[in-house]
């Protein structure tokens, strides 16, 4: 038999008056409590939730509890700080793979420039970078580097020495005398012969004895007769040419020769390709057939030495070299003299070109001078009188393929 439960609320055993004091009794001192300041030690007291279940006694809800308010901004106007960036995405290589350089390659351009005084053929000093203007297809250029140069010179003497006749080979080698003999103990100078093949005289030296002593063995026997008569001119240019590249620096080619080319494979057209491709290569030539020509032409008709005159002046212009076409032995110093001169005492000048594709297209280069004002230079000489002048510059160059 269950027993009856003697518990009873507080609404059963109290009257409504006073179950309303004993509430306010309790809460008061509980919101006393709340509305001290808790010590910094202490945590706020929790805040109530809405949906707090009520006490099981009944009385108010939470609605009577205490309101809290937010509190304000020390400085309302402040900027909340920026998000932070992301994190740089990481590069792993693949595995087995080493680190990767990539490299940009700007292309540069170097100009030798030769001043030279038009009457007396000397080299003009003193002038200063802002005297040059240099144009790129008719684009002008900001030159970036600018010197005067005067250093040893690596040069190839390229000669013709066949049986054509032996005033030909006389003219030939008196021409190369005199280039060994202005040659400076720095210099590296290789000598190389041709008729229908290529002969090695000297390799590449500085010993100007070695130079000499192969030139003189060859005039020992210059009266006997060669073992060709055939020239290939294109073919001898185009195989020093390759000879050269192989060669760091500014490299010369002194071509002594008729010019008259008769079994090369390679046409004109296409030794002068390949001609404008060596951008670090200058020809100066040397026309042995103006000796023959003052002697009666030596057997060949005057067009044709015409004809060869103009293709060895083709081969000097392109580059920025000079030609020469003596007629008699004692003009040779002079012009051997002219050579060294314009070796020597040049002006370079670096540019990076505005048209930086590498598409293998040939570029044309024009080179002016121009005084403060930016006008034409006027050179005078001592009694003020106007003096004319060379400039003497390749031509252009072609372009590096993208594939190179």
């Amino acid at each position: 038999m269950t027993k009856p439960c003697r518990e009873a609320s507080v609404s059963q055993r109290l009257p409504i008056g006073l179950q309303f004091a004993v509430l306010a009794l309790v809460a008061a001192p509980l919101v006393w409590a709340q509305g001290q300041a808790a010590p910094q030690s202490q945590p706020p007291p929790a805040q109530p939730q809405p949906d707090q279940a009520a006490p099981e006694a009944g009385g108010p809800s939470g609605d009577s509890g205490v309101i809290v308010v937010p509190k304000k901004k020390e400085n309302p106007d402040a900027t909340p700080p920026p998000p932070p960036a992301p994190a740089a995405p990481k590069f792993t290589n693949p595995e087995g793979a080493g680190n990767i350089t990539f490299h940009v390659n700007v292309p540069k351009v170097t100009i030798d420039v030769g001043v030279m005084v038009e009457k007396t053929h000397q080299f003009v000093p003193g002038l200063r970078p802002s005297n040059f203007r240099v144009y790129e297809d008719g684009v002008e250029q900001k030159v970036e580097g600018f010197k005067r140069t005067e250093a040893p010179i690596t040069a190839l003497i390229l000669m013709e020495y066949a049986a054509r006749g032996y005033i030909f080979r006389v003219q030939a080698l008196n021409m190369a005398a005199a280039f060994a003999e202005q040659l400076r103990p720095q210099d590296y100078v290789a000598m190389v012969t041709f008729d229908l093949n290529t002969h090695i005289v000297s390799d590449f030296t500085q010993d100007k004895k070695q130079l000499q002593q192969g030139i003189q063995m060859l005039a020992n026997g210059v009266y006997a007769p060669a073992a060709f008569r055939e020239t290939d001119v294109f073919d001898a240019l185009n195989e020093s040419l390759d000879r050269l590249s192989r060669i760091e620096g500014q490299k010369y080619i002194i071509l002594i020769a008729t010019g008259v080319d008769t079994l090369s494979k390679l046409t004109f057209d296409q030794i002068q390709k390949r001609v404008r491709a060596s951008h670090d290569i200058t020809i100066f030539s040397v026309s042995t057939d103006g000796l023959a020509e003052a002697m009666g032409g030596g057997g060949m008709s005057e067009m044709t030495f015409l004809q060869a005159d103009n293709e060895m002046r083709a081969f000097s212009d392109m580059t920025g070299g000079m030609h020469f076409q003596p007629r008699f032995t004692g003009e040779l110093p002079e012009d051997v003299q002219l050579i060294n001169e314009n070796i020597r005492a040049k002006y370079e000048l670096i540019y990076h070109p505005t048209n930086t594709k590498q598409d293998g297209t040939f570029r044309k280069i024009r080179v002016e001078l121009v005084d403060d004002e930016g006008q034409p230079l006027r050179m005078q000489d001592e009694k003020h009188k106007p003096l004319k002048f060379d400039i003497i510059a390749r031509d252009g160059y072609r372009a590096k393929q993208e594939v190179e």
